[in-house]
């Protein structure tokens, strides 16, 4: 009785004026993982995406060639373009300027008008009003008509009207926003980085657009290139700053993401056509044996592909199947020509302009539309067929290397069915090394690759043996950066992890696309854990790079993590401190020694062998205290180019990023 008595009065509860009508942008407030994806650090960075994807339409509108980005002190962002400028009239409907109306109210914007933009950017079209709602600390400067006009708002909202506050000769839109922290918890501070990446996409996306990023907050040694290549400091600070400009576009795109890679032939192939639709591909052939293509719609990474992709995997087996066997190239080969095999060591960027982009799949980053299919299809074969006319011998040497992939498959599918074969049980049998957990629940469990037998002992007693299982990996597994798909799965470090993970081979499915069958994953954490110094790292490279060219799939469900041992041990008696940092470790030193080092033991931690099972469980492995880095891909353009340059056969291109990078690394001697 009591539960039917409550049952209504939970109804009498629910009435007409239970239902809240959020209004103006509340709504993005309320719920601002709806807009922008989340509010953690990718949310964070994606405010300045959607202020920059309105200058790079003006850009493809012909109204605008340079946008500057700036990093303020306290973490503002400023994004100026040199475009037409936000209208500041008055609104007809709205009865309000039409800045206003763009800054807040959501679905608002010369977008929708398709005399404005003809195509732009974006996913959901709340675009500057979306980030006006989730900063505590937004302001518009417009210059246009000879004028200078101002409005401020703060969460969404006006605090001022729109003034004039001056006379400009100039014209465009500066906005500078501050993200509010009561909406961004986690953190609102900006990695450049990830600026950085996102803009020089998009200059090489938009060619002869000047995109130029600064950062504010601290300043940095200026180096500079002598003629003889050698890289030194001016003995200068300046503020940290990159211009990003490509003149030729998707060629030069190519050439930055194969810098790392041997050419197969010299010069990139190129495809462009706006008959159905405005198409821009570029394409180059590499002696490596991975396929990297990036597909783009409005500039947007559809990172799940779609409809354009399709086409041009479709345009380019044709075409370069009717040419090998025109030229009586496959005589010699007795075996069958695979999709797969006319992609080895290819790496591409397609780039198309929808003006209604259908978008689906699950992060709604995968094209839909049907029409991109043909005419993708049509443009590419059209264009390798005049290519492979005019240039006989890189066609020659391109259907060679497809007939060597073919011979590789052939290969590697006899050893991929070594990785599940089965046991006389039924089952498939799991490594010997391993010693598992005992709960079965996935989303419990954890699977710890660790360096070497030594330190994976100290694992095995320091795990909590219900969750944990441990798997201790033989030296340095094989770098499959620079080893065709039979060497890697031939290679019993690797087929123990998947034998371990009980998951099977990336397959292909009907759009060309590599996924794996996640439903038996046994482990939803994958921790590597590693050796706290230069070969430890490496190993973790190693690692990570298997992940990243064969099981794509589980960083991309956020399963692979990295551990983070102690680097020191700081003692004074009884007293005891773990640092992960030379910083914690000074300052350990400092509050044990009480202003002197007097008594204080430091500790360097070579290996995770030289740990107690005590020591390393309470540091590194206690789910209770431990840090685990989770393994994200944000950029997987950049991620692509990373791996290659640093697992591959080309030595320049490798030497140059370690050295523009090292004053941010820590080298163990």
């Amino acid at each position: 009785m009591a539960d039917i008595e409550e049952m209504k009065q939970a109804e009498q509860q629910y009435s007409a004026n239970s239902i809240q009508v959020l209004e103006g942008l509340e709504a993005v407030r309320k719920r601002p993982s709806m807009y922008i994806g989340d509010i953690g650090e990718r949310g964070l960075h994606h405010l300045v995406y959607e202020v920059v994807d309105n200058c790079i339409d003006e850009a493809m509108a012909g109204y605008c060639d340079t946008v500057d980005v700036k990093i303020l002190e306290d973490n503002s962002i400023r994004v100026q373009d040199n475009g037409r400028g936000i209208p500041t009239g008055m609104h007809e409907k709205e009865h309000r300027s039409a800045l206003e109306v763009v800054l807040t109210v959501l679905h608002a914007g010369g977008k929708f008008d398709k005399n404005s933009y003809k195509v732009s950017g974006g996913l959901h079209g709340v675009g500057v009003s979306c980030v006006n709602a989730l900063s505590d600390s937004l302001v518009a400067e417009i210059h246009r008509e000879g004028k200078i006009f101002v409005q401020k708002y703060s969460k969404g909202k006006p605090i001022t009207p729109v003034e004039v506050v001056g006379e400009s000769d100039d014209h465009g839109s500066i906005i500078t926003f501050h993200p509010d922290p009561t909406i961004f918890t986690q953190t609102i501070v900006y990695r450049y980085e990830t600026l950085a990446n996102r803009l020089r996409e998009l200059a090489y996306l938009n060619k002869g657009i000047e995109i130029t990023l600064t950062d504010l907050r601290e300043k940095v040694d200026e180096f500079i290139t002598t003629e003889d290549g050698e890289r030194k400091t001016t003995g200068r600070q300046v503020f940290r700053s990159d211009v990003f400009y490509s003149e030729h576009g998707l060629r030069e795109f190519i050439d930055y993401l194969d810098a790392g890679a041997p050419k197969l032939i010299p010069e990139p192939i190129t495809v462009t056509s706006d008959k159905v639709i405005p198409i821009d591909i570029a394409l180059q052939y590499n002696t490596g044996f991975s396929e990297r293509i990036y597909s783009y719609v409005n500039n947007i990474h559809t990172i799940e592909g779609g409809t354009h992709l399709q086409g041009f995997k479709m345009g380019l087996s044709r075409s370069l199947k009717n040419y090998a066997e025109k030229n009586n190239l496959l005589s010699k080969f007795k075996g069958e020509l695979s999709p797969e095999d006319f992609r080895e060591g290819l790496t591409a960027v397609i780039s198309v302009k929808v003006a209604e982009p259908q978008f689906e799949g699950q992060t709604k980053t995968k094209l839909g539309n049907p029409e991109a299919i043909s005419a993708v299809s049509q443009a590419t074969a059209a264009a390798m067929d005049q290519y492979l006319e005019e240039h006989p011998k890189e066609g020659k040497t391109i259907v060679e290397k497809i007939v060597l992939a073919a011979t590789a498959r052939a290969a590697a599918r006899h050893a991929r069915e070594m990785v599940q074969r089965k046991t006389p049980m039924g089952g498939v049998g799991m490594p010997g090394k391993l010693a598992d957990c005992s709960d079965h629940d996935p989303e419990k469990c954890e699977l710890f690759l660790v360096e070497g037998d030594s330190a994976g002992g100290t694992a095995k007693q320091g795990r909590d043996r219900r969750i944990q299982a441990i798997l201790p990996l033989r030296g340095k597994i094989l770098n499959v950066e620079k080893a065709a798909q039979d060497r890697a799965f031939e290679s019993q470090e690797v087929r123990n992890i998947y034998t371990a993970l009980g998951v099977t081979v990336a397959q292909e499915d009907e759009t060309g696309e590599k996924h794996m069958d996640l439903s038996k994953l046994r482990y939803h954490k994958v921790i590597i854990m590693t050796d706290a110094d230069v070969d430890g790292a490496h190993i973790a490279c190693l690692i990570l790079t298997f992940f990243f060219r064969y099981m794509f799939d589980l960083i991309a469900n956020g399963y692979v993590y990295l551990a983070t041992p102690p680097l020191y041990l700081v003692k004074k008696g009884k007293e005891e401190r773990y640092c992960w940092t030379d910083a914690q470790r000074d300052a350990a030193t400092a509050e044990l020694g009480r202003g002197t080092d007097k008594g204080v033991t430091v500790q360097r931690y070579k290996g995770l062998g030289e740990m107690s099972e005590h020591q390393l469980w309470e540091t590194t492995m206690d789910p209770s205290r431990r840090v685990l880095r989770q393994i994200t891909i944000e950029n997987a353009a950049e991620a692509e180019r990373t791996f290659s340059m640093l697992m591959g056969d080309d030595v320049p291109p490798r030497r140059a990023f370690i050295e523009e990078n090292a004053h941010y690394a820590n080298i163990d001697a």
